[in-house]
């Protein structure tokens, strides 16, 4: 800390003070100035949901405290353009560089490029690390050069690779510059995080549920790796209760690095395997592979950054979705008849989380039942998720969709009755977010419209009153997404044959 350079720390979504390399780069060579820049206007239509921006102003916030205490204020503006608001920054405290930690989601590459563009043209130095992954996408290829596209061969080749889990240690203080109250800067309310009065009381839920910040991050992540991770192959899959890590928010945000979760995990195993203790194993890998999942959905961002639009393959291009508006609002609501598919889409939009298997189960049912267009559950649940994450959002749909050589065939359509009775065997976690089949037996509980009339009597439940009829049934969907790959293949061939009379005449 004893240079003379007077650095713009960019932050984004890396908000922690502990293992973030761009901020302990800045603090090692003088005075720093830490800045948040809220841009809506270049969100686009990837402007974060309601609960995704909670999120982001309490974590915001706790991050504010945390610079407060290490001597520097995070100035936070609202802005109109990016590149405007770090010039003044550049500009009011005599700044030569601007540090930053990369992204990857297709916005923020292009905006990124943009920014470092300008700035080194006026003779700022821009430095970018490595705050997010264990791998950069840049340094995963095969041995032709080509960036992977089946899951399994890019993680087992990172797992080849050398990891660098050496963290970037946290300032103790930072030196602030001068010339901050030049800044135009915001108030955290100022921001419009919250946008309404409705949005508020909303949120006040969330706060009962959830502690944003980089410290509460940590706390969550060493209780999972103390008491969750053990038993995580054996629980992980239960869609009822907490199951799970409950990082992935934590993740989004940068609250803790994927780096110090890794380290972590991998320290615990070796405790494990010197006390003897079975299953170990089992549970890390599991858990390690959702983290190479989220490393993957990066590393296909960045290789393919076209995959919020269209599909990695081209087999979807004549695929003939059904843009239903009446269904996907069905869905939306959790009133498609399917009670594991409606439990899961309405506890989705009461709290803006849900079971990665009830992601998964909910998408496969609006693309392989109700056929619609991936992209709109897509941006559903970039809406509504307190996680909402883009390069995780775009790969789940992806996969579940097929539009990625390793995804669900085009043709599978899982049975929500099945799923239910394997997933949610007792009928918890429909009772919990159902309340309207919470007195249905468990043999009936998943498929209500087999029950007799006197079971449905005295659970009061009214088929087509106070709870749908199935959307669409089994056999019809069956029968529709036969019919619309048949389809595709139809119009696909017809697309190629004139291709080749034209190339004929």
């Amino acid at each position: 800390m004893g240079g003379s350079e007077r650095t713009v720390v960019w932050f984004r979504r890396d908000l922690r003070i502990d293992d973030n390399p761009a901020l302990a780069a800045a603090a090692r060579d003088g005075a720093v100035l830490p800045v948040f820049i809220w841009c809506p206007a270049e969100e686009g239509r990837f402007y974060p949901g309601r609960c995704s921006r909670w999120w982001l102003k309490e974590s915001l916030a706790h991050l504010a405290r945390s610079l407060e205490a290490l001597g520097c204020p995070l100035v936070l503006i609202r802005a109109q353009s990016t590149l405007a608001a770090l010039l003044q920054c550049v500009d009011s405290i005599g700044a030569t560089r601007v540090v930053y930690n990369h992204l990857y989601d297709p916005i923020s590459l292009v905006r990124d490029d943009k920014i470092k563009n300008e700035l080194l043209g006026l003779g700022i130095s821009m430095q970018s690390f490595n705050g997010d992954l264990l791998y950069e996408p840049w340094q995963v290829y095969d041995e032709n050069g080509l960036a992977f596209t089946t899951f399994n061969m890019y993680w087992e080749k990172c797992m080849k690779l050398h990891i660098e889990i050496s963290s970037s240690l946290a300032p103790w203080r930072l030196v602030p510059v001068s010339g901050i109250e030049n800044i135009c800067s915001s108030s955290i309310d100022d921001l419009g995080l919250e946008s309404s009065k409705d949005e508020e009381s909303s949120n006040a839920l969330l706060s009962r549920a959830w502690s944003p910040g980089w410290r509460n991050a940590e706390k969550t992540l060493e209780d999972f790796v103390s008491h969750g991770l053990l038993d995580y192959s054996k629980d992980g899959m239960k869609v009822a209760g907490t199951t799970t890590s409950l990082l992935s928010p934590y993740l989004h945000y940068g609250e803790v690095s994927v780096r110090k979760v890794y380290q972590l995990v991998r320290m615990q195993q070796i405790k494990w395997e010197n006390e003897g203790k079975s299953g170990a194993g089992e549970s890390v890998n599991l858990f390690l592979l959702s983290i190479g999942l989220r490393e993957y959905s990066r590393y296909l961002c960045f290789n393919f950054p076209f995959t919020h639009e269209r599909s990695l393959l081209g087999n979807l291009k004549h695929y003939p979705w059904r843009a239903d508006e009446d269904r996907f609002k069905s869905w939306r609501q959790g009133m498609t008849g399917y009670p594991l598919v409606d439990a899961g889409m309405r506890e989705l939009w009461a709290t803006g989380w849900t079971h990665n298997r009830i992601r998964v189960i909910v998408s496969s049912f609006a693309v392989k039942f109700l056929l619609i267009p991936w992209t709109w559950g897509m941006k559903y649940f970039w809406d509504v998720l307190l996680d909402a994450d883009i390069e995780s959002d775009i790969l789940g749909w992806q996969y579940i969709t097929g539009c990625l050589p390793d995804g669900h065939e085009l043709g599978r359509l899982d049975n929500p009755e099945v799923q239910g009775q394997k997933y949610d065997p007792d009928g918890e976690y429909v009772r919990t977010w159902i309340p309207e089949l919470a007195r249905m037996p468990g043999e009936w509980i998943h498929h209500p419209w087999d029950a007799p009339s006197s079971i449905l009597e005295v659970a009061g439940v009214e088929l087509g009153f106070n709870y749908p009829m199935p959307i669409v049934e089994l056999h019809t969907a069956r029968e529709c997404l036969d019919d619309a790959i048949s389809t595709m293949w139809q119009l696909d061939t017809a697309e190629k044959l004139a291709e080749l009379d034209g190339e004929e005449s």
